[in-house]
């Protein structure tokens, strides 16, 4: 762990906003290629991702070639006997797909190989960034080896982004309200028109009535 730090603080480059903010970055990917243990872990999986490549091709030629053996005696064959041989063939396939998965699904082996070997490695930098971004009082820190990602933020800046937004949530809460009122006031107005013009087509209506009446 100290290592790691040592390697860190090395790589750490920081600025400093003319309002006092601190930033800085660093390459991740740089970092983890300095680290021995890193290093062998990388040659490890991919030793393992190549035999597990190659025992799927392997299995996949066997295939390959019992469907050209099929192929070519098939006219030979019974129609039971080519059923046969047609689902031979389609459990192979069905299980090289699932081996094949077992392997190198999000959430198979090599997967599970890498959060053992390399993770806790990656945590040790992250937890290295983060110590020396707290003794040098550092807002945020980025990491540039695949764009601008930002790996730590100093916990008062995330308090005062939340404040913003819940600051704008509420403006946002007030100006809806105010909307509602000039809504509300809109429409009683016109209520209020259409209602005085409904009383005058009355009383217009009352008067010629009773002038027929006469």
């Amino acid at each position: 762990m100290k290592k790691i730090l040592l390697i860190v603080g090395i790589l750490l480059a920081g600025f400093t906003m003319s309002y006092g903010q601190k930033f800085a970055y660093v390459n991740t990917e740089y970092i983890l290629g300095r680290i021995p243990a890193y290093e062998a872990a990388q040659k490890q999986l991919d030793r393992l991702s190549e035999e597990w490549q190659k025992e799927i091709e392997g299995k996949r030629a066997e295939i390959e070639k019992l469907y050209k053996e099929y192929q070519a005696e098939r006219v030979l064959l019974t129609e039971e006997m080519r059923t046969k041989r047609e689902e031979t063939i389609m459990a192979r396939e069905k299980e090289v797909v699932e081996l094949q998965r077992n392997y190198f699904a999000p959430e198979g082996m090599l997967y599970k190989r890498r959060q053992e070997l390399v993770k806790p490695i990656q945590d040790d930098v992250f937890n290295a960034i983060k110590t020396l971004a707290t003794e040098g009082n550092y807002s945020v820190i980025f990491d540039s080896a695949s764009g601008p990602t930002m790996l730590y933020t100093d916990p008062k800046l995330r308090l005062l982004k939340r404040s913003r937004e819940r600051l704008q949530e509420m403006q946002a809460l007030t100006g809806q309200q105010e909307n509602m009122c000039c809504l509300w006031t809109a429409t009683i107005m016109c209520l209020s028109i259409i209602l005085r013009n409904w009383i005058r087509s009355m009383r217009c209506w009352k008067r010629l009535e009773f002038r027929n009446n006469f």
